[in-house]
């Protein structure tokens, strides 16, 4: 179990000695050529994060981070670890608002109504998956039919229900996807839209997620 406060989705930015010392070790770029291989070479220097992700049981107190490339260099997700001595630095995650700035201009309104769902209900929620790395690297990430990936801190039980149907209000009118993840106060996390479907059935369960992997639990009793 690692010793370190990061949590999944976490950003990290690196300093460039201690990447390209990792990347060197670790034969990080062995699998890469051309583009991509420049890009994940220079990727810190640049000042761009990397993301927290979930790491094994056997992986120790290394830090496991990733990146993705974006779908014009393969869009492969790529994994590394980093030790937790690496000169790394948090960053700030990105809110809906913010993140508009860089998404398709078709996105915005509905990036603008989740930031006043959010204002609404006093839930600082951040962007994942393309959209975010778009905004982080002016990179091209973002295609037509890209979801919005959200992440919401978990709202009081009290309005758990006004958290969803606003959510789902607003995936149906578009126009993306709207997915993502309630981060527990545990810092473990479950999907909205399968919490939203289980939370209806006597018994429904949902897969919840957390630095150490993922087990079915629930959903009423999460919230209880």
């Amino acid at each position: 179990m690692p010793s370190h406060p990061y949590r999944r989705h976490d950003l990290l930015r690196i300093e460039p000695k201690a990447w390209r010392g990792m990347l060197a070790a670790t034969n990080g770029l062995d699998a890469l050529a051309g583009e991509a291989r420049q890009l994940v070479e220079g990727w810190a220097g640049r000042g761009w994060p990397v993301i927290v992700r979930r790491c094994g049981v056997n992986d120790g107190d290394d830090v496991a981070v990733g990146l993705p490339l974006p779908p014009g260099l393969g869009k492969l997700r790529l994994g590394f670890f980093l030790p937790a001595d690496s000169g790394m630095k948090a960053v700030a995650a990105v809110s809906p608002a913010e993140a508009a700035r860089s998404a398709l201009a078709p996105l915005r309104p509905q990036l603008v109504a989740v930031a006043a769902l959010g204002a609404r209900l006093g839930l600082r929620s951040s962007v994942f998956g393309a959209l975010l790395w778009q905004h982080l690297t002016g990179l091209a990430y973002l295609r037509p039919g890209s979801d919005i990936d959200l992440l919401w801190p978990a709202p009081r039980p009290d309005r758990l229900d006004e958290l969803l149907e606003n959510l789902v209000a607003l995936d149906t009118a578009g126009p993306a996807r709207l997915d993502g993840e309630i981060v527990l106060p545990t810092g473990e996390a479950v999907n909205w839209r399968e919490l939203h479907s289980q939370l209806v059935r006597s018994g429904g369960t949902v897969l919840v997620k957390s630095m150490h992997g993922a087990e079915l639990r629930c959903a009423r009793r999460l919230f209880a």
